[in-house]
């Protein structure tokens, strides 16, 4: 793998400490080392395949293991994100920030990418990737079209009332879940939110940048408006839209309209 040099230090590390503990049976790296896209600005996402009978255990002593894999500075575990069984890490010489996932083997059967094996014992990863295959994330048009016009009337109210701050999460909520998902669709890609939207979809940039405008009431208002036209667009392109909620399309952009206007 070619990783830069803080990385690739850092994975040795882990790697070596992970080969030596019989409790543990595999080391996965999955993220942007599988892309080869692994820049000085990337993490490092690890997966650490335990054996049954030690498993328990070693979710309970988490943070103490990981401390003994290198300069440990901070961690917490993924529950923001869904995803309890991951430490989420800072380590220091080199600062570092590498997410591990702690798994049995029978726990890979639910994932959404293969991570590259960079070790195991007696083909125990390997074995646990070939029985079920990985089931990548997608993009459900119909769930977002059955809640866009909610969305929007909701965003319409709390510009209204000058509930600014909640309609700038509002509108970065639709770049991540909605615009860049539908765009990114269209080209083959998995919903990642905006992570790297700039590289992968170049051409949506000048439109995402007028659904970012700052703090100001007048700016939002045409932002969640040039939202709405962007996703209607994006939708319409699909090879397969959805059934459109026209009623509550309709109802949504009056209403917003209606509050820009005042």
């Amino acid at each position: 793998m070619d990783l830069p040099r803080e990385h690739a230090a850092t994975l040795a590390r882990i790697e070596a400490r992970v080969r030596a503990d019989p409790r543990f049976t595999g080391l996965g790296a999955g993220g942007s080392l599988l892309s080869g896209a692994v820049d000085a600005y990337s993490d490092l996402d690890l997966v650490v395949v335990v054996a049954d009978e030690h498993h328990e255990a070693v979710m309970a002593a988490r943070r103490e293991i990981a401390a003994s894999w290198g300069r440990l500075l901070a961690a917490f575990t993924g529950e923001h994100v869904g995803e309890p069984r991951v430490l989420i890490c800072l380590y220091a010489d080199p600062l570092l920030h590498v997410d591990l996932k702690f798994l049995r083997a029978d726990e890979l059967a639910d994932r959404i990418e293969d991570p590259r094996v960079v070790w195991e014992r007696d083909g125990a990863l390997s074995r646990a990737l070939a029985a079920a295959p990985a089931a990548p994330p997608e993009v459900d048009p119909q769930w977002i079209e059955d809640r866009f016009w909610i969305w929007v009337h909701y965003a319409a109210t709390k510009l209204g009332r000058g509930e600014l701050f909640e309609v700038v999460e509002f509108l970065a909520f639709l770049r991540a879940r909605v615009l860049v998902p539908l765009a990114g669709a269209a080209r083959g890609l998995e919903p990642r939110g905006v992570r790297k939207a700039e590289l992968a979809l170049p051409g949506l940039v000048p439109a995402l940048v007028e659904t970012a405008p700052g703090y100001d009431p007048a700016l939002l208002g045409r932002a969640v408006l040039r939202c709405v036209e962007l996703y209607a667009a994006l939708r319409d392109a699909l090879p397969d839209p959805p059934a459109h909620q026209e009623d509550a399309a309709r109802a949504a952009v009056a209403y917003l309209e209606e509050v820009v206007g005042r």
